[in-house]
């Protein structure tokens, strides 16, 4: 622990209840007192998924911001994937490319984080989907540290039909397409939409987002909103 680390006041933890999962979107990551001047890139409105999962068309908009009348037409699905673990995730606009290791449920239930002393390490939810198959699989990662940007700091610049892919174990590559880019209060953060099963395989790329304040560190997460597109 750094000695800007040790200053930091303990971290406030959701209960792990019905919902597990919700418990990422607090815990996953957290900013350790770098100084990095107007902070990392926040969603754009225009971004936005702008309703809840259970609502969302069959495929979501395209690339640009193109109004929902005007989506184009559904692609041939993609068939969901068996279970594999994750080994890396690449985001090539904000220039990502990290390992990715798994994490779970630490001594006292609560979900692990990356060691925050590499910033470029990614986290997959072990105990959840695994990215490629059907349902809402969930990487993790440190928007900063000590030291200034870690891996998901530009995360809130992503703009939908970006694409993130994700290397398997298995040999398999999954490609996910962005359909939203959103900035959530850790308050009110809305698990049952951004852990839903949207009966698609799905992924969603949480880090730190929002308002930053030395004592209570950010006050939202950043969540990116993918469906697979692509097997390789």
């Amino acid at each position: 622990m750094t000695e800007d680390e040790s200053e930091q006041p303990p971290r406030r933890r959701s209960p792990w209840g019905v919902l597990a999962l919700v418990m990422l979107s607090g815990l996953a990551m957290m900013r350790n007192g770098a100084e990095v001047g107007d902070g990392p890139p926040q969603p754009t409105a225009a971004a936005a998924v702008g309703v809840p999962a259970e609502q969302l068309p069959a495929y979501p908009p395209g690339q640009g911001e193109q109004p929902m009348q005007h989506q184009p037409a559904p692609p041939v699905e993609v068939e969901p994937l068996e279970h594999s673990s994750v080994q890396r995730i690449r985001i090539p606009n904000i220039r990502v490319d990290a390992p990715t290791m798994t994490v779970g449920l630490d001594p006292q239930g609560w979900i692990e984080a990356p060691p925050p002393q590499d910033p470029n390490l990614a986290g997959w939810y072990l105990n959840g989907i695994s990215p490629g198959q059907r349902g809402s699989a969930v990487i993790v990662g440190h928007v900063d540290n000590a030291h200034g940007p870690a891996v998901f700091y530009g995360l809130g610049s992503l703009h939908k039909g970006n694409h993130i892919e994700v290397e398997r174990y298995d040999g398999r590559t999954a490609v996910f397409e962005v359909y939203g880019v959103e900035v959530f209060s850790k308050e009110t953060f809305p698990g049952a939409r951004v852990y839903g099963d949207t009966g698609h395989a799905e992924l969603r790329v949480i880090t730190c987002g929002g308002g930053y304040s030395k004592a209570r560190g950010y006050d939202g997460n950043v969540v990116v909103f993918a469906r697979m597109v692509a097997t390789r």
